[in-house]
């Protein structure tokens, strides 16, 4: 994360997360490197629906048709962060971490990371083959670390 925080610095960017099965990992993260105040916006954990519907403000509607793990509760999640952070960066994260409430179309393991930069949204579908809370957990904060990254080049 230290590389991510210096990268941030030197192109004067924030960046902003709301996280909901990682539980703020990615945030403790970022912000346990020194120096990231002068890049982290604003972390929120947003775990419940009740929180992305009075928080976020996702529509209802998006939660009942599609479910909080979906393509499009993540995408409304990562545009609606956008503007309560006013970050150059803003990332969400919805998943099934386990090892219970997995389902044959949405097993445990399967995260989506939102990331917005400007006016461009991506959302990258990821089905981890782990079973393991955590390990999902860290390895959906690795992935991000990553795709932040690539973004950055």
């Amino acid at each position: 994360m230290k590389f991510l925080v210096k990268k941030l610095a030197k192109k004067k960017l924030r960046i902003s997360v709301v996280e909901s099965c990682t539980g703020g990992l990615l945030a403790s993260a970022i912000t346990s490197v020194s120096g990231a105040s002068k890049v982290f916006n604003l972390g929120l954990v947003t775990y419940s629906n009740h929180a992305k519907i009075k928080v976020l403000k996702i529509n209802k509607d998006i939660i009942r048709n599609y479910g909080a793990v979906s393509h499009e509760c993540c995408s409304a999640m990562v545009n609606n962060l956008s503007k309560i952070s006013k970050a150059n960066i803003n990332v969400s994260i919805t998943g099934i971490a386990g090892p219970k409430g997995g389902s044959k179309q949405k097993p445990i393991g399967l995260v989506y990371i939102g990331i917005k930069k400007g006016n461009k949204t991506q959302i990258y579908k990821n089905l981890f083959k782990s079973k393991k809370r955590g390990l999902i957990q860290r390895a959906t904060v690795k992935k991000t670390f990553n795709l932040i990254l690539r973004l950055l080049k």
